[in-house]
Order: structure tokens, then C-alpha cells, then sequence
């Protein structure tokens, strides 16, 4: 009897002809995670990994996306009579009153249907173990069987996963993290639906502090959790900033600003190969986050933006930024580039042609091309990202 634990793929199963290169991403995703402490085996069905230290697989398997369901089983041949041996060596250390048997053959040449094999072992086990008394509702214990070609597999617990598609299945993208409490949440989910990340900062010193980057590259780091090893670009915006808050009207700053750095982006994104931005814009919490705001500040460049918590409510926002283990860092006191020369009137309805005169006021293209040319690109390593049990 081998103990191993057992991946169910959730929304996975409902790919077709393509599949297999999401269980291959999937496959790879848990290798890079668990090392050589494990090994890792799959078809279209189930997933399986093998090691001495089945617990520690366990907690690394856990911030795996793909995974829908996992469970610690037992594995043994397909023998009847071993599966009742095996079944009573399982159970005389748990300890449990009532239970029931639920079985599922994926092997429909087995010799008995599942039914047939769940009433016979709920038979045996009142048989040979002795004040045990069945319960279909609500029992203390569930075995769980599960026979397929190769072996059966018994379990007593089930796992929840974290779900979605394997990070990297679906390409890249780059996120444009700040410090705030959205973008963490936007990477998150974004990975969630198979997207692997790379992430973009704007400082601005002396107006921001090396506190701020720092809050950041933490962030970066409960990313990696999910993600693997994260580079953050950092870009340093300070001559922009200036140049838009000496010449632009105040009213169109904020604007003006982000449309800067739709561009720096797009010109990053397109040299490291990622497909789609993505940011923490949520529709109407502030003023560069009307509809028309992001129509205006979007409509420079051509890359696909994605705004994963676009529909969500702040409160929504924060309570997923706390299961993330990304709340507590968002709200340290160290402001962003975002945040500092803020108008009192922003305004929430912006003219794309006001927009264009506007930036003609600075030599906004040689300062992009600058800003690109000396960013700087850090690395962070998910083997140093602590562990969080999370979800």
C-alpha cells in the first residue's frame, strides 16, 4: 500500500483536443514547486505525486493554480480482497462512529459496478469492525474508493484547491504594480486564469522613498508565491512627472500621467514578450477610473488591457487582498508615485483632444524613450517568498 497524493483538475476537464498542454504546464508548475522531493505523474483523469515526505508535498502543491481538488490516498492493486484488507488496515486508527462508502469506477470493466462495491465494503467493515453503524447523511468518516485501470485508490478526506489554469498556460502579461491595495489583487487573479506575470513599477524620487520600492518588491514577492520568480521593472518617472506638473493644467495631471505610462508599458510589454497589460482599475473608484478616463488613457496604446477587479467593490477588493496575505503590506504608509501631486479637482470626464495639446506642452517622447532605456529590472525568487497557507 503506497501513500500518494491524487490532483482532480476541475475546470481543466473541460478542455478538449488541448488538454494535454495544460496538464503539461500544470505538470511543470508542480515540479518547479516541489523539486526533487517528488515525483509527478498524470493522464487526462488525475494527477499523482509520489515522495517520502507526503506532507511537505502537500504544503507546496497548495498556491498551485490548476488544481482543483487534491486528496492524500492510498494506492493498491486492483485485487478485491486487498481492497477490503487494505481498507481495514486504514480504518483501525481513526477514530469514527458512523460512515458510509462512496465509490466511482472510472474502469468500467471492473467486475463489480460501484454501487455493488460500495454496499459490499459498507457489509464488510459492520461485519469485522465492531460499534460502527452506517449513515448516508451525515456521517463521522466517508470512505472513498476510487478504481481505476491501473490501481485503486482509497481516501478518507477531501482538499480543496486553489482552481483556475495553470500560471503560463496562457501566456504573459505584465502588471503595473503600485503599492495600493488593487494591483496585488489584479496579478493574483490574473494568474488565476493562466496568465504569468511580470511587474512594472514607476517610482519617483526624491517624492517617493526607497520605503515605497521596497513595500513593492514585498508585494512581488506574496506573488511569486503563485507565480513562480517575478522580474519588476522599475521605472524611474521623476523627470515625467515634473515635466506634466510644471506645464499641464492641474486638472488634467492625473491623465496625462497614467497616459505616460500606458505607453512605458506597452513599450515594455512588447519587449518581454507579454501579450496583455493588467492593472488594479476598479470603474469609478477615483477620477482616472471613469469610463471615460480609461477610454481616454487607454486609447494610447494598442496592447489588450485587463482589469481583473474592474466589477469588484473596494470592500471585495480588500478581502480578497487579505486571503492573499497582500492587505497588511498595501496599507503601509509609504506613498507611490500615484499618489503624490494629486489635484484637488481631477477631471472625471477628460477630452482625448484636450489630451493631445496638452502633452505637446512636454518632449514627452524622448522622456518615454529615457524612462525605458535606464529602467532597471529586479528579481525576485519564489524559492524566498515565505509560505502562505492561504484560500
Amino acid at each position: 500500500m503506497k501513500k500518494l497524493i491524487m490532483i482532480k483538475y476541475g475546470e481543466l476537464s473541460t478542455k478538449k483536443d488541448n488538454i494535454g498542454l495544460f496538464l503539461k504546464k500544470l505538470k511543470d508548475n508542480v515540479v518547479n514547486v516541489i523539486g526533487n522531493k517528488g515525483s509527478v505523474s498524470f493522464d487526462k483523469g488525475r494527477m499523482f505525486i509520489e515522495g517520502d515526505n507526503i506532507d511537505y508535498l502537500v504544503t507546496k502543491i497548495k498556491n498551485v493554480f490548476g488544481i482543483h481538488e487534491y486528496e492524500i490516498v492510498y494506492k493498491i492493486g486492483t485485487s478485491y480482497e486487498e481492497l477490503k484488507t487494505s481498507i481495514l488496515e486504514l480504518l483501525k486508527d481513526l477514530n469514527f462512529i458512523s460512515f458510509k462508502v462512496s465509490t466511482k469506477r472510472s474502469d468500467k470493466k471492473y467486475f463489480k459496478n460501484s454501487m455493488d462495491v460500495s454496499k459490499e465494503i459498507g457489509g464488510f467493515i459492520l461485519k469485522n469492525i465492531s460499534g460502527k453503524v452506517v449513515d448516508v447523511k451525515s456521517p463521522d468518516l466517508i470512505v472513498n474508493i476510487e478504481i481505476r485501470a491501473d490501481a485503486i485508490y482509497i481516501y478518507f478526506e477531501k482538499y480543496s484547491g486553489i482552481g483556475g489554469y495553470p500560471v503560463g498556460s496562457l501566456g504573459k502579461g505584465l502588471l503595473m504594480l503600485s503599492g495600493g491595495i488593487d494591483s496585488p489583487v489584479a496579478g493574483y487573479l490574473a494568474m488565476k486564469r493562466g496568465i504569468k506575470i511580470e511587474c512594472l513599477y514607476f517610482e519617483s524620487p526624491p517624492h517617493t522613498s526607497i520605503e515605497a520600492q521596497n513595500k513593492v518588491l514585498e508585494l512581488a514577492k506574496k506573488l511569486a508565491l503563485y507565480n513562480g520568480d517575478i522580474k519588476v521593472h522599475v521605472v524611474n518617472f521623476t523627470p515625467i512627472q515634473e515635466a506634466i506638473y510644471k506645464k499641464i493644467p492641474h486638472d488634467y495631471l492625473i491623465t496625462i500621467m497614467r497616459r505616460m505610462m500606458y505607453r512605458i508599458a506597452a513599450i515594455i510589454a512588447g519587449k518581454r514578450n507579454c501579450k496583455v497589460l493588467i492593472n488594479g482599475e476598479s470603474i469609478g473608484q477615483v477620477a482616472s477610473q471613469t469610463l471615460t478616463s480609461m477610454s481616454v488613457i487607454n486609447s494610447v496604446v494598442n496592447i489588450p488591457v485587463i482589469r481583473p477587479v474592474a466589477c469588484f467593490d473596494k470592500l471585495e477588493i480588500i478581502d480578497l487582498a487579505k486571503k492573499i496575505g497582500t492587505y497588511d503590506i498595501s496599507i503601509l504608509p509609504y506613498e507611490d508615485c500615484c499618489t503624490i501631486f494629486v489635484p484637488d479637482h481631477p477631471v472625471i470626464n477628460p477630452i482625448k483632444e484636450k489630451c493631445i495639446l496638452y502633452e505637446e506642452l512636454i518632449p514627452y517622447k524622448d522622456l518615454i524613450y529615457e524612462a525605458v532605456k535606464s529602467h532597471e529590472i529586479k528579481i525576485i525568487k519564489a524559492s524566498e517568498s515565505e509560505f502562505s497557507d492561504l484560500l
